[in-house]
C-alpha cells in the first residue's frame, strides 16, 4: 500500500513514507514508472534481506536469544546514549539533544496514559501532505465561481459521502470503547461477587 497508493499502514511505513518524502520521492502509482531503478532495487533488497536473515538467524539463533535474556535495566541506558550520541552526531548540535530529550520526555508521558503512537506519527507525517491537497482543491474553488471556498467539500457527493463516513466511524468507535468499559466493569464486578 505504501509504494503502490502512498499509504502507510503501520508506525514503520509511515517512518519510511517520511524517508521517501524528504529525499524527493513521491509514494503513489506513478512511482513506479517515475523512479523504477528505485523501486526495483527496493523490492530486490527485500528478497536480499531475507536471504541474509535466513543464513544469519539459523546458526546465530542461540546469540540472539542470550541477546534477548538482557536486563532491561542494562539495556535502557545503552539505548538512551546510542539515541543522544546519533542526535548529537547529525549536526554536532547540543539543540538536538534537548529536542531528543523533550520528545522522548512527551512519548513517556503518552505511553503512560495509553495514548496510542500511530495516529500521532501517521497525522505528523500524512499533515503536510493533507494541506497540501485542501490547498489545491481551495485554489480550484477559487477558479470556480458557482463554489464559494470550504463549500466544496460538503458540496460534492464524494466529499460528503467520506465525511459522513467518517463521523459514523468516529462516534461508532467511542460507543464501542464506552460499552467494552462498561462490559468491563460488569465483568469485574461479577467475578468479585
Amino acid at each position: 500500500p505504501l509504494m503502490c497508493l502512498g499509504i502507510p499502514t503501520s508506525p514503520a511505513l509511515a517512518m519510511m513514507l517520511a524517508a521517501l518524502i524528504i529525499n524527493g520521492l513521491k509514494p503513489g502509482p506513478l512511482l513506479f514508472s517515475t523512479y523504477a531503478d528505485f523501486t526495483w532495487t527496493v523490492i530486490a533488497s527485500m528478497y536480499i534481506g531475507n536471504v541474509m536473515l535466513l543464513v544469519l538467524n539459523l546458526p546465530l539463533v542461540g546469540l540472539w536469544v542470550k541477546m534477548a535474556r538482557v536486563p532491561y535495566k542494562i539495556l535502557a541506558p545503552m539505548i538512551l546514549i546510542f539515541c543522544f550520541i546519533g542526535s548529537y552526531s547529525i549536526r554536532n548540535n547540543i539543540m538536538d539533544l534537548w529536542v531528543c530529550l523533550a520528545f522522548g520526555l512527551i512519548g513517556y508521558a503518552l505511553k503512560k496514559k495509553n495514548w496510542p503512537m500511530v495516529p500521532l506519527i501517521l497525522g505528523f507525517i500524512l499533515g503536510p501532505l493533507m494541506e497540501e491537497s485542501v490547498r489545491q482543491s481551495l485554489h480550484i474553488t477559487a477558479a470556480n465561481a458557482a463554489v464559494a471556498g470550504w463549500t466544496i467539500f460538503f458540496t460534492r457527493p464524494i466529499c460528503l459521502g467520506l465525511l459522513v463516513v467518517t463521523i459514523i466511524v468516529t462516534i461508532g468507535s467511542f460507543i464501542l470503547k464506552r460499552k467494552a468499559g462498561i462490559r468491563a466493569v460488569m465483568e469485574s464486578d461479577e467475578y468479585d461477587g
